[in-house]
């Protein structure tokens, strides 16, 4: 059976970001795609390859698998990974059963695939123990790994040295190459770009970042708000960029309450800068709301599943087995995976059929809804022009009584006008007849008075020849007369 080769170069564009990756791929690699066919390679094999590595395409995740993980009493053997773990799930924790109950799990863990460690509440397995988070280093191109455990408290963890030589694990499935500088790091946020890391100080509880935005560029870093959890260590803090290379050993950290969560906007989906701060404790930062709700699947068994190891992997044996037994159970366990992936697929195409049923009755109670409300707008919109049809009736009424109002009053003016005019008529006719009559009066009395003066005139003469007085004389006097008369 000819062993999986390595992966080339994902793009032309990724050939400008070389990295130098040396690696001794031992028969890990081959046991665990022999296993999958049934074919078991020589334990004694052992091989050696350079390769050149390209930044990664952004593919789609898969369908996550999880798990319950039986964590070790001791530090697990680290296992060195072709690709990076997928963005982190949301599983909120549920209250403690009891007092002094641990959350462990809640992270992407390893078995020849990366897994999903299911989270639960547990007990220390000793007196004095705690729980170690996960390790996640981004070396050469790849990623040391090393699962959770249970520690006693005053035994340091210890970083894999850089001259350890560890055989590569080509994910079953694929995966996206890691993306970010060298060193620790964690997983991203949910809904982040798969490949990219987030560089953390050593003991970081991956779940940190559930409640932070996703990610779609280098640039998100996590920091602790202390940096007393270094021992024995030479020119180093525990910042957001260490490496393990001048690390010895590292306490299990305990007086770490929070850690401060860092992103400029060019590396966040919103583009939108992000700083917070978090609780370091996994189950406190587990249960804050997420910015992008990517649940976790529950385990299709409650079967906790031993932690990887790659000497047990490459030597197919464990304590007390013989090669056939190994051989057996290896097989069983392959088969087993398969299996639950298979239910989980299954599970969540049902949910996804699930979905869009719901969605499908949604969307018909929205469109109810939607067809409800048109008929109450047609019918409020029908009430508004009756309304406005009854408006302008009446209208039309107010403006015609107005005008039959303006119309009698105009004919009352011009009924008053023609009483006026009448009136006024009939004055000026009674004061031209009463002058007409003074004047027949005046030429009347005119005349009178010119018969007066004539027959005074008259007289005059025919007394001038009786009465010696002057005729002027006797005309005075008689006007005086005429006079007093008056």
């Amino acid at each position: 059976m000819t062993p999986r080769p390595f992966p080339r170069p994902l793009t032309p564009s990724a050939a400008r970001l070389p990295r130098r990756l040396t690696a001794v791929a031992a028969v890990a690699t081959v046991t665990a795609l022999a296993a999958l066919s049934g074919c078991v390679a020589p334990a004694h094999t052992r091989v050696s390859a350079d390769m050149r590595v390209g930044a990664p395409a952004w593919t789609p995740p898969p369908p996550p698998v999880s798990v319950y993980v039986e964590p070790p009493l001791v530090q697990p053997d680290p296992v060195f990974i072709d690709t990076a773990p997928p963005p982190m799930l949301v599983e909120v924790p549920p209250p403690p059963p009891f007092a002094g109950a641990v959350w462990t799990g809640g992270y992407w863990g390893w078995q020849s695939r990366w897994v999903w460690c299911a989270g639960r509440w547990s007990a220390p397995p000793r007196p004095d123990y705690v729980w170690v988070q996960p390790y996640y280093e981004h070396r050469d191109g790849a990623v040391v790994f090393v699962s959770g455990y249970w520690g006693a408290r005053d035994v340091a963890f210890v970083p894999p040295p850089p001259s350890l030589h560890l055989a590569i694990e080509v994910a079953i499935g694929g995966g996206s190459r890691p993306v970010g500088p060298m060193g620790v790091f964690v997983p991203p946020p949910p809904g982040s770009r798969p490949g990219l890391i987030v560089p953390a100080p050593i003991g970081t509880a991956p779940a940190v970042v559930v409640s932070a935005p996703p990610v779609v560029n280098v640039g998100m870093r996590i920091q602790h708000n202390v940096t007393n959890n270094i021992n024995n260590s030479v020119n180093t803090t525990n910042n957001t960029y260490n490496t393990t290379n001048n690390v010895t050993n590292v306490r299990n950290v305990t007086n770490i309450t929070n850690v401060t969560i860092v992103a400029p906007a060019g590396a966040t989906a919103s583009g939108k800068a992000f700083q917070n701060n978090v609780p370091a404790a996994a189950h406190l930062a587990a249960a804050l709301p997420a910015q992008v709700h990517a649940p976790a699947p529950v385990p299709t068994s409650t079967a906790a599943v031993p932690t990887y190891s790659p000497r047990a992997r490459a030597q197919g044996l464990t304590p007390g087995q013989d090669p056939q037994q190994a051989q057996q159970a290896q097989r069983q366990r392959d088969q087993q995976l398969h299996d639950q992936q298979m239910r989980e697929q299954q599970q969540a195409q049902q949910a996804q059929h699930d979905q869009q049923l719901r969605e499908q009755q949604a969307q018909r109670e929205q469109q109810m809804r939607d067809q409800a409300h048109r008929d109450q707008q047609a019918q409020r919109d029908q009430q508004a022009r009756d309304q406005q049809l009854r408006d302008q009736q009446a209208q039309r009424d107010r403006q015609m009584r107005d005008q039959q109002s303006r119309e009698q009053q105009m004919q009352r003016e011009d009924a008053q006008r023609r009483q006026e005019q009448q009136a006024q008529q009939g004055q000026q006719r009674e004061q031209a007849q009463h002058q007409r009559e003074q004047q027949v009066q005046r030429q009347q009395e005119q005349q009178a008075r010119d018969r007066g003066r004539a027959e005074a005139a008259a007289r005059a003469a025919s007394q001038a020849h009786r009465d010696p007085r002057h005729p002027d004389d006797k005309e005075r006097d008689k006007e005086k007369q005429q006079e007093r008369r008056e």
